[in-house]
């Protein structure tokens, strides 16, 4: 599993060249299995404690487990959890039947920008890997936004030869992907080689399906499969020529493409 402690090792130095170089940062967790992962080896790289909160942008149309688990996770790991919403979208009745893109946009990205602008965070690292989905390969560890958290996917900075650019303009906003070549195998095998606590959700439990990306109950589902442990997982994912993401309504189309260049995780 030396592969395996090579990205351990990158992630970890990726998560404390964060913390010594920005102010104020905060980290997502949807509780899937990338950022449970990412969740993992932040806890790793602080000796056991997380130094800064875990975020999580609730659009109240979550799978009911999925909360539970956040809470229960949260409760034993001892986890600052920040829970933001965007109440006055919700209260105007905003779902999925007005459009994934734009129900997207009003409950996770601005739900977003909003947490990030009332608690002033400057940087917030996520669990995004680049070959999860054709816009997220275009980033870099060291991610600037404009000041209104949009990207410009064409004018980002350079990493060569593991240097990274961590010294940015000021009101310049930073994502910071610890994850960014991992695979969706190697994710699967640590979980599996660290014994990490995840849903499941991606198990089958009997009817021939489970999930393989998480997101809210309506735009999500699960696909045809029967691995029941994560050895089987492994497995399949060796022969499989499903896409990730093949479950996720929002990523039909350009739809992610355009709510990533908006600021969305």
């Amino acid at each position: 599993m030396n592969h395996l402690r090579q990205l351990e090792d990158q992630s970890v130095y990726i998560l404390r060249e964060a913390y010594k170089s920005f102010d104020n940062l905060g980290m997502l967790w949807s509780m899937g299995k990338d950022s449970t992962v990412l969740l993992w080896l932040a806890r790793k790289a602080f000796f056991g404690q997380v130094p800064f909160p875990l975020l999580h942008v609730d659009t109240s149309y979550k799978i009911p487990a999925m909360i539970e688990y956040r809470d229960r996770i949260a409760r034993e790991w001892r986890l600052d959890l920040v829970v933001g919403q965007n109440k006055e979208a919700l209260a105007a009745g905003m779902n999925h039947t007005m459009g994934r893109v734009a129900c997207c946009t009003a409950l996770k990205t601005n739900g977003l920008k909003q947490l990030i602008e009332q608690k002033g965070y400057t940087g917030i690292i996520l669990g995004v890997r680049a070959d999860e989905e054709g816009t997220r390969a275009k980033e870099r560890y060291f991610s600037p936004r404009d000041k209104h958290g949009d990207w410009d996917f064409r004018d980002q900075p350079p990493e060569l030869w593991n240097q990274f650019k961590t010294t940015f303009p000021p009101g310049t906003h930073i994502r910071i992907h610890p994850l960014l070549d991992w695979t969706e195998i190697n994710i699967w095998e640590y979980i599996k080689y660290e014994n990490i606590p995840f849903m499941d959700l991606y198990l089958d439990k009997g009817d021939g399906t489970r999930y393989r990306s998480l997101g809210c109950a309506p735009c999500t589902t699960p696909i045809k499969s029967t691995a029941k442990t994560v050895d089987e997982i492994i497995n399949e994912l060796r022969h499989t020529t499903v896409a990730e993401r093949a479950g996720r309504a929002q990523d039909e189309g350009r739809g992610m493409e355009l709510l990533r260049k908006d600021g969305y995780m």
